[in-house]
């Protein structure tokens, strides 16, 4: 049998959601611009699915943009807030373990001027609010950080952040990148004093290339792709129609019995966490209850590779991931388990093991079976 374990990487698309895909490609193909009755017909998919979202997070649908996915939407809230909102100040705050869709966009923002404050986090990967009261200065401007770790699974205290921040300077907006998060669980961006949410639909059973981001009425940002002022100028070029009735598509079901998924997750969670802690060498990274993700476990095998034990796994159908699956395929140590302080000798021989709601009981028990035949034999050949 094979067992996927790399959800937060992608998600397999639901039946319903590629069903919709194909009929709006085969029939309601027209462009959402268009006057005649072929793009009235697309134009529907995309208010049905604004609609939606704007239900889904209580937010208005006109706060409401569609992308290409979680990087252009991060992108677009970073660089689009500090860009529109650099007379005020040119500091900005994220934490030392974002999404390199984030960090990547601060390292860019930099050359161009802006000073950025990243950080540090706890063991757990949780971000100190005193340090945050204290990074925060009249000159800043945007606070960028992600609701759920996509490698260990720490939520962050999102609601205190955006308290924290705002009694600080009130002018600050707060960027969250939900894309871990969104599908696990709800949320309310006005009632979390959120101003801009990134989320992506291929991590919640959707398709690849379509994301979204909620940009407050409040909020001021530019835009960074031109051309024909599709969305409010904010984001041009052609909707993706297919994508954007897809994720729609997607998060009604992800949002379904929401509590029954997650719960469901979270024992199979505790089944994997209490499984590999009985075999030797292995570490849990991160906080393990109910006060992390649903869906991911980072785990540490010492004295094996991580590259290595993850081609031994697959080999017996079992797929799980080196970290971020945005930045697996470098040599780089992960920004993350250098962030929580992970001991030198485990950060290159940690993997991300991720579920969703699809995840079954006997997939776990055939992960847990592999990792017990494979890291001995392993361990035989290890250096001395």
């Amino acid at each position: 049998m094979d067992a996927y374990l790399d959800n937060s990487a992608t998600t397999r698309c639901l039946e319903c959601v590629t069903e919709k895909m194909v009929h709006v490609m085969r029939t309601d193909y027209g462009n959402p611009s268009s006057l005649h009755k072929k793009g009235v017909e697309a134009e529907h998919y995309i208010k049905e699915a604004k609609a939606f979202f704007a239900e889904n997070l209580k937010v208005q649908e006109k706060e409401l943009y569609f992308t290409s996915g979680g990087t252009e939407s991060n992108n677009l809230a970073v660089m689009g807030a500090a860009l529109a909102n650099q007379r005020a100040g040119k500091h900005l705050i994220t934490t030392a373990i974002e999404h390199p869709s984030v960090l990547n966009v601060m390292k860019y923002l930099e050359t161009c001027g802006f000073r950025v404050t990243y950080l540090p986090v706890d063991k757990n990967g949780i971000v100190s609010l005193d340090a945050l009261r204290d990074a925060v200065s009249q000159e800043t401007i945007l606070l960028s950080v992600m609701y759920v770790n996509n490698e260990i699974g720490s939520v962050q205290p999102i609601k205190e952040i955006a308290q924290t921040v705002r009694m600080q300077n009130p002018r600050v907006l707060f960027h969250v990148d939900a894309i871990q998060a969104y599908g696990k669980y709800r949320i309310y961006p006005k009632k979390e004093g959120i101003d801009l949410l990134s989320v992506s639909g291929h991590k919640i059973h959707g398709p690849k290339g379509i994301g979204l981001l909620y940009v407050s009425e409040k909020a001021k940002i530019r835009p960074i792709l031109f051309g024909g002022e599709q969305q409010k100028g904010i984001r041009s070029g052609t909707e993706n129609v297919p994508g954007t009735a897809g994720i729609a598509e997607a998060a009604k079901e992800c949002y379904r019995d929401l509590e029954e998924k997650t719960d469901r997750m979270y024992r199979l969670k505790e089944k994997l966490i209490t499984g590999a802690e009985r075999l030797d060498g292995v570490t849990v990274n991160g906080r393990t209850g109910r006060d992390s993700a649903p869906h991911i476990v980072s785990l540490s095998f010492a004295g094996v590779r991580s590259e290595v034990l993850l081609h031994a796994l697959e080999e017996k159908g079992i797929y799980v991931s080196a970290g971020s699956a945005c930045s697996s395929n470098k040599p780089s140590v992960s920004q993350t388990l250098q962030g929580i302080g992970l001991e030198k000798g485990l950060l290159g021989s940690t993997l991300r093991f991720s579920l969703s709601f699809e995840t079954t009981e006997e997939e776990i028990a055939y992960c847990l079976e592999g990792l017990k035949e494979v890291l001995p034999m392993l361990r035989k050949y290890v250096r001395r």
